[in-house]
This record gives C-alpha cells, sequence and structure tokens, in this order.
C-alpha cells in the first residue's frame, strides 16, 4: 500500500523526538559546562590573588597555569556546544514548521477531494461519488447474491418554484430535501443529488420488494412535509411532490448506467401517472 507523502512516518515522528531530546540532552550539558567554568575562574581569581599577596607555595604558579588552561578549553567547548543547540534549535524550529505547512497541504487535498465528490449546493455525494458506491454496491452484491434497488427521486414542478419565488427559494427547497433525504437513508445506503430537482437514493441487500416500496412511500412522505422558508425577509411555505422510479438489480440491469437509466424510465412513468413511485418493467 502506498504511504501518503502529506502523512507523517513513524521513522519522521521518532526523528523529531530523538533531535528534541538531543537538544534537551545538550543544554543540559551545556549548563553544566557553564557552571563548571564559572567555578573555576572563581578558583583562578582566587589563585591568583593568593599569589598577588605573596603567599605562593610551591608549585601555585603551575598549578594556576594548568587551571587556566582547562578554564579556557571548558569556556571554548562550552561555546561549541552552544553552536551545536543553536543548530538543533533551528532544525527543530524548521521541522516543526515543515510539519504544520504538510498538515495544512493535507487539509486542503482532504477538502479539495471531499468537494469534488460531493454536491456544493446540499454536501450530498454528487454523481461520481454515487457511481463509484453503486458499482462497489454491484460488486458485492454478485458476491453475496444480493438484491439491491436504485431509486431515481424527481421533485414535480420544481420550475415553477424558481419561477415564482427565484433561484434562492428553489436553492432553499432543495437543500431542505436533501436533509430530509439524508435523514430517512441507512447507514449502508446512499442519497446523491443527480443534478437540478433530481436525487438517486441506493438502497443495498434488498430483502423484499415491499420493503422497497415501503422506503420510497417515507421518502415521498419526507418530502410532502411542508417547507416553511424565509427568503428575501419573505415567508414562504411550499408542499413539494416527489415521483419516484424503481429499478432492482438483478431483475433490471446488472450495470450502473442500466439499474440508473431503467429507474430513470420508471420514474417517468410515475410522473405521468401521477402514482408517487413506479418499478422499471
Amino acid at each position: 500500500m502506498a504511504t501518503d507523502p502529506m502523512t507523517p512516518t513513524p521513522a519522521n515522528t521518532r526523528l523529531a523526538k530523538s533531535l528534541d531530546q538531543a537538544l534537551g540532552q545538550n543544554e543540559h550539558i551545556e549548563g553544566l559546562m557553564a557552571a563548571s567554568a564559572e567555578d573555576l575562574a572563581s578558583v583562578n581569581l582566587t589563585l591568583k590573588q593568593e599569589l598577588a599577596d605573596g603567599n605562593s607555595g610551591p608549585g601555585m604558579e603551575a598549578a594556576l597555569e594548568k587551571s587556566e588552561a582547562v578554564e579556557e578549553k571548558v569556556l571554548e567547548a562550552s561555546e561549541k556546544l552552544s553552536d551545536v543547540n543553536q543548530a538543533l534549535k533551528d532544525e527543530v524550529k524548521e521541522r516543526s514548521e515543515l510539519e504544520d505547512e504538510l498538515a495544512a497541504v493535507k487539509e486542503q487535498g482532504e477538502a479539495d477531494r471531499h468537494a469534488s465528490l460531493h454536491d456544493l449546493l446540499t454536501g450530498l455525494p454528487n454523481r461520481s461519488l454515487f457511481n463509484d458506491r453503486l458499482e462497489h454496491g454491484l460488486a458485492q452484491a454478485y458476491r453475496h447474491g444480493w438484491t439491491l434497488a436504485v431509486m431515481f427521486v424527481d421533485l414535480d414542478d420544481f420550475k415553477t418554484i424558481n419561477d415564482s419565488y427565484g433561484h434562492d427559494a428553489g436553492d432553499a427547497v432543495l437543500r431542505t430535501i436533501a436533509d430530509r433525504l439524508r435523514e430517512s437513508t441507512r447507514d449502508d445506503d446512499t442519497v446523491s443529488r443527480h443534478g437540478g430537482d433530481e436525487f438517486l437514493y441506493l438502497l443495498m441487500e434488498v430483502k423484499d420488494e415491499r420493503d422497497v416500496t415501503v422506503i420510497a412511500g417515507k421518502l415521498i412522505e419526507a418530502i410532502q412535509a411542508p417547507c416553511h422558508l424565509v427568503v428575501g425577509g419573505q415567508s414562504i411555505s411550499l408542499s413539494i411532490h416527489a415521483s419516484i422510479g424503481i429499478s432492482l438489480f438483478p431483475n433490471h440491469g446488472a450495470t450502473v448506467e442500466a439499474l440508473i437509466n431503467q429507474a430513470d424510465s420508471a420514474m417517468y412513468e410515475a410522473k405521468r401517472n401521477r402514482s408517487g413511485d413506479s418499478f422499471a418493467r
């Protein structure tokens, strides 16, 4: 399985922790060395004062020279360690900034992917995602011997809403209907906006055709509940009616295109007969 380049790998995470730990240890050592340098400086100052007061003993000057040499080396090592720690700090900062950038890119990528698979107005899956899920559903149906249903939902006389109240009202109605369809969808099923005032519903693992009819009736009932809207400061109450065409796998087709086309034809039959819903023939 390919690794998402936008996702931090365990190796990168371990390296970041190692850098933090090394920086912490180095800063601790730097502090000890600085303290040791101060102690040596204090001792050397005392030795110099003793020599200035004429209290030098055998080897005092030699001891002072050695001590001053050690002090110089400790100071030099402390300065070099400080440079190393600064480099580590810069590295940790750069890695942190890079991780933030990668997280932002990943988040934007996920947002773009979501937008490419969902309808902008309603937030429902779009045709592409619906077709993909139907394709996946057909594969499962083949494997397990399931029946599945595709419902083609069309809102009756929707054009009159746009003509009478404007497109803002029409958009508000579509969002309301989409929410109602979403609330009526089982976890394994999918409802999508096909386009305009048309929606598609994928019903997985159908036990009985009568169950499909019952669900279609519930969808029509949910859609027909009054829509109370406020558009341009005006309160509007609308009752929307819908026609639903139904196709079944394997009875009415074995492909994505065939099932959608059969459900579409059945929807027009339901619209002509004003029957609410109709099965494909």
